[in-house]
């Protein structure tokens, strides 16, 4: 079964064409047939492609909507001889990154549900309606016959206990509005926490991990029993550990007292915790991760190594409460791009768990870059440290797939 697997953002749209099936997925032999990227739709596009196992293309073209960058999309893949035209598309698979209360697992898309994820839209407004939009595109150019899927950010993160999810305010505030923990990057954490199990061979009910999500957007989530049981993002993305230009957690009183004394509106705060804060915000120099560590050892630029440190201290102190909350892990699992590719955040974020049993193996650590998996911590250690590189748009085309096998995705 060939998946386009498309995610959609407000002037991005990334996509992959997967051919799994039942077999296929029980034998990890899922087949990856194309992947892209293309950015700034709205005006001259730059365009990334890549058929197989080739080079990546680059390319531009004046795309003025999503749709003419979902139709572009398809002629490419027919004219690069990717599937064997459209009628070789089975099936679409989206990510969407709210599903509010309602999505409690992926689910194949019908008027009912389009209808559910248009009313998440205060919930996520600056995601689903690019989400639903891009499901909206598809109906319009492989008709309306076509098998589509959702796989929600939010889903994997539903088995949190009341104690986890709940904000300690009003009650009457999460039954009349739903305000809680719904936590994002589920289904990366749900995928890492899956093939650390495949490495591993360490059965779903005896899975205690404590996953790390490290990219330009960061989250944390405990697990146990292969199950969600608490995560760091909150009823936004905003809530947690210290990310390229979020803030994370900090003292909510900062909004009123940030507005008056800057002359800010209420939103312009927000956008300031969004956009400008975190990385980019303590450095004054850039949200990328890979920069600051050269800006650090080329010109010991204080600013920069402060907002190092303060990245790594916050990580690794929603590492000691998930291992206290979980009672214990297995081990501490990396992934996301900081998480998969720095060797040295990962040793900083390690540094001072050596209390715990955690025996950081510096040569492994160093070599477990570049979409390699693998422990980097000493054989024997009493916790563990793992790579895992994520896979998120695989999960989709294989919970795609399911859906349509009746397969529960769950796993």
């Amino acid at each position: 079964m060939n998946v386009l697997v498309l995610n959609v953002g407000s002037s991005t749209l990334k996509f992959q064409v997967i051919r799994t099936d039942a077999e296929a997925i029980a034998e990890d032999r899922d087949e990856r047939l194309a992947r892209g990227t293309i950015e700034r739709i709205g005006g001259e596009a730059v365009i990334r492609v890549r058929a197989g196992e080739g080079e990546t293309r680059v390319r531009t073209a004046s795309l003025r909507d999503l749709r003419a960058a979902v139709d572009w999309v398809l002629r490419w893949l027919t004219e690069a001889e990717v599937v064997d035209g459209l009628a070789a598309i089975d099936a679409v698979g989206h990510r969407v990154v709210h599903g509010g209360e309602r999505f409690q697992s992926s689910v194949l898309i019908d008027d009912e549900v389009r209808r559910g994820i248009e009313a998440t839209i205060e919930l996520a407004p600056l995601h689903n309606p690019y989400n639903l939009r891009g499901i909206e595109v598809v109906r319009e150019l492989l008709g309306a016959g076509l098998p589509q899927a959702a796989v929600f950010d939010t889903a994997f993160h539903h088995t949190l206990p009341e104690s986890a999810y709940l904000y300690a305010i009003p009650y009457s505030l999460y039954r009349r509005h739903r305000i809680r923990r719904y936590g994002f990057h589920g289904t990366s954490h749900r995928y890492v926490a899956y093939r650390w199990r495949k490495l591993t061979g360490v059965a779903r009910e005896d899975t205690r991990l404590v996953t790390l999500h490290l990219g330009n957007g960061c989250s944390a989530c405990a697990i146990a029993g292969g199950d969600s049981v608490d995560t760091s993002m909150g009823f936004t993305p905003l809530e947690g550990l210290v990310m390229g230009t979020r803030s994370g957690d900090l003292d909510p009183a900062l909004l009123d007292f940030v507005a008056q004394k800057e002359g800010y509106s209420l939103p312009q705060v927000e956008a300031m915790l969004n956009k400008q804060s975190g990385l980019l915000g303590v450095s004054g120099l850039t949200s990328d991760m890979r920069e600051l560590l050269d800006e650090e050892r080329e010109h010991e630029d204080r600013r920069a190594r402060l907002a190092i440190e303060i990245f790594c201290y916050r990580v690794r102190k929603y590492v000691g409460s998930y291992l206290a909350a979980l009672g214990g892990a297995g081990a501490i699992v990396f992934t996301g791009g900081i998480g998969e590719n720095s060797a040295e955040v990962r040793a900083r974020i390690l540094s001072g768990l050596e209390w715990l049993g955690l025996e950081l193996d510096a040569d492994a650590n160093a070599a477990t870059v570049g979409g390699r998996a693998g422990a980097i911590t000493a054989a024997g250690a009493r916790l563990a440290a793992w790579v895992v590189p994520t896979d998120e748009e695989l999960l989709i085309a294989r919970d795609t797939v399911r859906l349509l096998s009746g397969i529960e995705t769950r796993y």
